[in-house]
């Protein structure tokens, strides 16, 4: 025993609001900490989360990693027009006691060497300073929205309009120039609830002793450049990443039968369709992309979810699994259409697998960071179809940073029209352009391979923060 400890081991308490996108990565950092370097670690969760997937991803994790659900509390007072970031924001701001009381019982067990929050978890901050404890935060996306949200505040003292008012775009330091109309969602109202809470959260975000994130230098050179340097009020920033799911246990229906599909197709002949976790399409659009699919002439797997009337994916960010029959929200007559080239798959495919698998040939993806890391890892190109959070900024710079992404021209309605699908689909499984996407996304994969090995740049990023950890427990 050390101070009454019942484990001298090294411990971390973790935070992950809700959202796939949070959760996963979070736990992937929890295992590299316990298995390459001597952690245990305890994860905290909402209760508002507690869906079949998180579960399969939370009973999957290694035995020294326990589970913490925090108690429920009530969003009832909230407007129901509120956006996600905002329900995120004060779900963690009112879950302040119960962190502060798991924290108190996590140090009578064992020797916490600090807290980390993620992305909306900012204010828990206050629950680990109660306890003495030190703070770390994990932004679970990318470097270009870490610099947004730490340049907010001088940013919106500075601002006279919303941003989709904007003449010129964007430009923060090292990052690809962003228009207004694609900044991060929750910022696009300045009279809104949301945009006050992004500004808070840029503040807070300077309390942290360290900063970690899960991108690596070659995707965004500039803005890694920029913020591995030393600047006087902010933390440290270490970009980590990928960290991608890995070992998944999760085992669902229809799983082995995408696989099985694939293994039937030509290699890089599949277009795979997904829009990950939260993300949902009003029913015109639905139909525009199944036309839009059919008419390309080119194979498919296709994720299909029944619809929102918003399309924005609220209904959906704290369970991914649909609430009807998707298939009867088809164009009638699809599916035995496009049967010889085509398989639809209701709520939920093995992504993961259908990206490392040699058939896949194309990813249209939502931008979420999470999938956009996957299909980095794995080398497969992008059509960009972002929906709502940071996803329109994602795909900016995916596509004129990175250069690993087509983008969709959408209409004066927003809808995207089905020959615009048609168009980018072939362009990227048959056309120049998506040669060429596929080479700079393979250079891009190697050099994700290259930092997450020992010695490499995201591997030694980690093992000074677990240096820090461990010197000053």
């Amino acid at each position: 025993m050390e101070n009454g400890n019942e484990s001298t081991t090294p411990h971390i308490a973790m935070l992950a609001t809700p959202g796939m996108g949070h959760l996963i990565p979070l736990a992937e950092l929890a295992k590299l900490l316990v298995t390459k370097h001597g952690f245990t670690a305890t994860l905290m969760t909402f209760a508002s989360t507690a869906s079949k997937t998180q579960h399969a991803i939370l009973s999957s994790l290694p035995s020294c990693i326990s589970t913490i659900s925090l108690p429920v509390v009530s969003l009832s007072d909230i407007p129901p027009n509120s956006s996600i970031g905002t329900l995120l924001s004060v779900e963690a701001a009112r879950s302040i006691p119960a962190i502060t009381s798991a924290l108190k019982e996590l140090k009578t067990h064992h020797t916490v060497v600090g807290f980390v929050a993620d992305f909306f978890g900012a204010d828990t901050f206050d629950a680990a300073r109660e306890v003495g404890l030190r703070t770390f935060l994990f932004i679970a996306t990318n470097l270009l929205t870490l610099s947004l949200l730490l340049h907010m505040p001088e940013i919106d003292t500075n601002l006279t309009c919303d941003f989709k008012e904007l003449a010129e775009p964007v430009k923060l330091p090292g990052c690809v120039p962003v228009p207004g109309t694609e900044i991060l969602a929750s910022l696009q109202d300045r009279s809104k609830e949301g945009y006050k809470w992004m500004v808070h959260h840029g503040k807070k975000y300077r309390e942290a002793e360290v900063i970690l994130v899960n991108s690596f230098d070659e995707i965004e050179p500039g803005a890694a450049k920029i913020l591995r340097q030393h600047e006087p009020g902010r933390p440290p920033v270490y970009p980590i990443g990928p960290l991608i799911q890995t070992g998944s246990k999760v085992d669902m229906a229809g799983g082995l039968e995408c696989l099985d599909w694939l293994n039937k197709q030509p290699a890089n002949s599949v277009l795979y369709v997904s829009f990950g976790s939260g993300g949902t399409l009003t029913m015109k659009q639905m139909d525009e992309l199944a036309y839009g699919l059919e008419s390309s002439s080119q194979r498919f797997l296709w994720v299909v979810r029944s619809p929102s009337d918003t399309g924005d994916g609220s209904n959906y960010y704290y369970n991914a699994e649909s609430k009807k029959d998707p298939f009867a929200f088809l164009p009638e007559g699809f599916r035995e259409r496009t049967k010889e080239r085509g398989m639809v798959v209701s709520s939920w495919a093995p992504q993961t697998k259908v990206l490392a698998h040699e058939a896949t040939g194309g990813y249209v993806c939502h931008c979420g960071w999470n999938s956009t890391l996957e299909t980095v890892v794995h080398g497969v190109p992008i059509i960009a179809w972002p929906l709502y959070a940071e996803q329109k900024q994602n795909a900016v710079m995916l596509s004129e940073g990175a250069g690993i992404a087509l983008r969709l021209e959408k209409r004066g309605d927003g809808v995207v029209e089905r020959e615009e699908i048609a168009r980018k689909v072939r362009a990227l499984i048959k056309g120049e352009e998506g040669k060429r996407l596929r080479r700079k996304v393979a250079e891009l994969k190697e050099a994700a391979a290259e930092g997450m090995k020992e010695g490499g740049t995201a591997c030694q990023a980690l093992a000074e923060v677990v240096a820090i950890w461990k010197k000053k427990r």
